[in-house]
């Protein structure tokens, strides 16, 4: 249509690789903008060799390599970068661009990454502006949403255990820095109490690190078992700091045992507590099918991409595989695929976060454009987050929810800090945060 719209207009030259790359040769080569609009939302192969060699003749370098220096030619791709599948943000011949123009709204792919050695998603889009150009249409359920925050304010009439009691087991002496960040995370959510639950030699140096957050010794399973007989734990956090062993197997074991109806903030004499499993939970997860299997959807697995190719090999192999057509295969399909062969909701961690629970229902938690929050990539905030998605399991969301809004809060808070972010330093920036939603 588009075609014959142009040709009506005026004549219309055919693409030729051969021969634009002899205009290119004979060109001034001091232009300062070059416009992509070559291919669209619509390409389902890889860019042809021959357009990609002549797309490159374009570009005097790595866009990374003189983005910033003035009096450089400026590329602005039309939709998506031409090569880039608009669907899965995969590279299929990708070059990237200064801006990319979108529009009516923004495209699946602008807001994933294939990692900073591909031209894919946000790394080739640089720039996304949406254009607004009058088309609307009914909410549409099979959508991918950008996760978005939920109801954060706590009941002005309350005790601590309205608000939910949250456990973070730790691993053994030397070895409770993770279950302590987590524990920190969770706390300053709003849970409202925060235990630690620790082997009996880890209990001094814990007791010497925390103060609001209260401490139980589990030696063992049996041990975890009484503990759990207190029916306001409604929340639970293995992982962090945990350890691989037999011993953690068994705590493992014993939490995903607890089954029934999940225990309510408002009736908290019976159900199961909600689970949060990350670290080296899903590494005991990824080798124990038995403990696979017993996954229930009062469970949230965190892995990022070494733990979710251990989880699930064979759906890393495809993500991992390179894009031969589009639609291509995507880290939503991944994790929507991986939420639905482990019956619980999965948060695939990375700039570009994508949860999925197993009715299909997905969300991508972008920290990229104007959100993008690099010191993020720093020891022990995985943790944190842990404990962010436990506390808010504890205060009753449900676990797609407090997926959602922990992943977002997590990224608001590396914003809200800035450059010289450590993992310690997220927790306290929860209240600022808050203040800024108007809580």
């Amino acid at each position: 249509v588009n075609y014959e719209r142009w040709r009506a207009m005026r004549e219309v030259a055919v693409w030729d690789d051969e021969g634009q790359r002899e205009r290119l040769e004979d060109a001034d080569p001091d232009y300062d903008l070059v416009v992509d609009a070559l291919f669209g939302t619509g390409l389902t192969r890889p860019m042809p060799d021959d357009t990609d060699a002549t797309w490159q003749g374009l570009m005097p370098g790595p866009l990374a390599d003189y983005a910033h220096e003035p009096n450089q030619t400026r590329f602005v791709a039309v939709d998506v970068p031409s090569g880039m599948c608009s669907d899965s943000g995969r590279d299929m011949g990708a070059l990237p661009a200064h801006l990319t123009v979108t529009f009516h709204r923004p495209k699946t792919g602008h807001f994933l990454s294939e990692g900073c050695e591909a031209y894919g998603g946000a790394y080739g889009c640089n720039k996304v502006k949406i254009v607004d150009i009058g088309l609307s249409h009914p909410p549409n359920a099979s959508y991918v949403c950008l996760a978005r925050v939920s109801h954060l304010n706590k009941l002005s009439i309350g005790h601590k255990y309205t608000h939910g009691h949250a456990m973070i087991l730790s691993g053994g002496a030397g070895r409770g820095g993770a279950a302590r960040l987590a524990a920190r995370g969770a706390l300053r959510i709003g849970a409202g109490l925060v235990t630690v639950g620790c082997p009996p030699e880890a209990l001094t140096e814990n007791a010497a690190r925390l103060d609001a957050v209260m401490l139980k010794h589990v030696a063992d399973a049996d041990a975890f078992a009484r503990v759990l007989e207190d029916r306001r734990i409604n929340a639970l956090c293995l992982g962090p700091g945990l350890g691989t062993g037999e011993r953690e197997a068994a705590l493992l074991a014993a939490a995903l045992g607890c089954r029934g109806e999940p225990r309510p903030t408002d009736d908290v004499g019976r159900g199961s507590p909600r689970l949060v499993l990350d670290a080296d939970a899903l590494t005991i997860i990824a080798r124990e099918p038995d403990l696979f299997a017993a996954l229930h959807p009062s469970c949230v697995l965190t892995p990022h991409a070494g733990e979710f190719a251990r989880l699930f090999p064979d759906i890393a192999e495809k993500l991992a595989a390179p894009a031969t057509k589009g639609p291509a295969y995507s880290k939503v399909d991944a994790t929507r695929e991986a939420a639905r062969r482990a019956g619980c909701v999965v948060l695939y961690k990375g700039a570009d976060t994508v949860i999925a629970d197993p009715s299909g229902r997905c969300s991508i938690n972008s920290a990229h454009y104007g959100r993008a929050a690099p010191w993020l990539a720093t020891a022990g905030s995985g943790d944190v987050l842990a404990g962010f998605l436990t506390g808010l399991l504890a205060r009753g969301f449900d676990p797609m929810q407090a997926a959602e809004t922990a992943a977002w809060l997590h990224v608001e808070c590396a914003l809200k800090f800035g450059p010289g972010l450590i993992a310690e330093d997220l927790p306290e920036q929860l209240p600022a945060v808050f203040r800024d939603l108007g809580l």
